[in-house]
């Protein structure tokens, strides 16, 4: 493991969305919109992230 973090940032509502997206969001820690937190460049977590992309905002820290 490299230790590298990304910067991800809930851009748009999780309201409405399919039970399995929240569960994403809610895994990689974000809990309202605008909240960034940074995570681990893990598969798992890059799994989410892709699951979910089109509500997210994600960068390299």
């Amino acid at each position: 493991m490299t230790g590298r973090k990304l910067r991800v940032t809930l851009v748009k509502s999780r309201h409405g969305r399919l039970k399995s997206h929240q569960a994403c969001v809610a895994g990689l820690g974000l809990r309202r919109l605008n909240h960034t937190v940074e995570v681990e460049d893990t598969p798992e977590n890059r799994g989410m992230i892709n699951k979910v992309a089109y509500l997210l905002r994600v960068e390299e820290a």
